[in-house]
C-alpha cells in the first residue's frame, strides 16, 4: 500500500488507540506472554492480527504472536489464502484442519441455524490447540457492536444480563480469552478493512444464512443509532457501570438484609419555612 490519506490516518490511530486502551483496561496481554490471535479470515480477525503486530512492536513488554486458522472443511474454502498472506506478513502461523462443517450438516437440520453448534465446536479445537502450543492468551476478533448485540440476545432469548467480556478465563481454567478491539466500532473495522484491501474468505457456512437473531439485533441497534447517534456507545458503557442494588438479582445483591438506619441523618424537610 502507498501512503495512507489523512482519514485513513486517522483511522489507523484510532483503531491503535482503542485496542491499546482495552489491552491496557483489562490487562489482556502481559511479559512473555504467546498470544494465539485466531484468523477466520474475515474482516475482525485481520484486523486484530494488524493492531496486535503494531502493538508488539511499540508495547513496553514483550510478548509473542501466533496466528491460527481452522479450516473446518468448507465446501469451497480457498486454503492457499491465509497461508500466503501470513507468509508475506513474516508472522508463526498454523492451520488447524478438523470436518466440523460435515458434524454440523449431519445434526442441524436444513435451513436451521448452525451458528451455535460450529461456534462450539470451533471454540473446542481451538482451546485445545491452544493448550498444547503453550498459548496463554488466545485473541478474539469481536469488537464492541458484537459485545452490545450479545448483550441483546441474551437479554431477548435467555433472560440473562449477560454479553461478552474482554477477557475471560475458559471454563476448563486452561484458557484465558482476550478480545483487543472491545472498544472498537464495527464501522471503523469495515473501513480499515477495506482500505487495507485483506483478503476477506466468507463464511458460507453461517454468516450467509438469513433470518439469524443475531442479524435481527443488528438491523435494531442500526435503526437506533441512526434515530439517536451515540446510543450504541452508552449501552456498551452501560456494561462498564453496572450497580447491583438497583438490579433484582438476589446474587449480586442482599436485598434480604435491607432495612433501614436507625442512626442515619434525617432528610425531612420543612416545606412550610422554604
Amino acid at each position: 500500500m502507498g501512503t495512507l490519506t489523512v482519514n485513513q490516518n486517522k483511522l489507523q490511530k484510532r483503531l491503535r488507540r482503542l485496542a491499546g486502551e482495552a489491552v491496557a483496561d483489562f490487562n489482556m496481554i502481559e511479559e512473555g506472554d504467546k498470544v494465539m490471535v485466531c484468523l477466520s479470515g474475515g474482516k475482525d480477525s485481520y484486523t486484530l492480527l494488524d493492531v496486535l503486530m503494531h502493538l508488539q512492536k511499540v508495547a513496553p513488554i514483550k510478548f509473542d504472536i501466533v496466528a491460527v486458522n481452522m479450516d473446518q472443511k468448507q465446501p469451497g474454502f480457498p486454503e492457499d489464502v491465509l497461508p500466503a498472506y501470513l507468509k508475506a506478513l513474516g508472522v508463526e502461523y498454523h492451520i488447524v484442519e478438523k470436518d466440523t462443517y460435515s458434524v454440523v450438516k449431519e445434526l442441524i437440520p436444513e435451513g436451521k441455524t448452525t451458528c451455535s453448534l460450529c461456534s462450539r465446536l470451533r471454540r473446542g479445537t481451538l482451546y485445545t490447540f491452544a493448550d498444547e502450543i503453550g498459548a496463554t492468551k488466545m485473541a478474539l476478533g469481536h469488537h464492541r457492536d458484537d459485545i452490545v448485540e450479545t448483550f441483546f440476545l441474551n437479554m431477548f432469548f435467555n433472560g440473562s444480563l449477560k454479553a461478552m467480556p474482554p477477557k475471560l478465563r475458559a471454563d476448563d481454567g486452561r484458557n484465558v480469552v482476550i478480545r483487543p478491539l472491545a472498544y472498537c466500532n464495527e464501522k471503523d473495522i469495515q473501513a480499515y478493512s477495506d482500505f487495507k484491501q485483506f483478503p476477506i474468505i466468507p463464511c458460507n457456512l453461517c454468516g450467509s444464512q438469513e433470518n439469524l437473531q443475531r442479524q435481527v439485533v443488528k438491523e435494531m441497534l442500526l435503526e437506533w443509532e441512526r434515530k439517536t447517534p451515540g446510543r450504541t456507545e452508552s449501552i456498551f458503557r452501560s456494561l462498564q457501570n453496572v450497580i447491583p442494588s438497583q438490579l433484582a438479582d438476589r446474587n449480586l445483591f442482599d436485598f434480604t438484609s435491607l432495612r433501614i438506619d436507625e442512626t442515619a441523618a434525617s432528610r425531612f424537610v420543612n416545606v412550610v419555612n422554604l
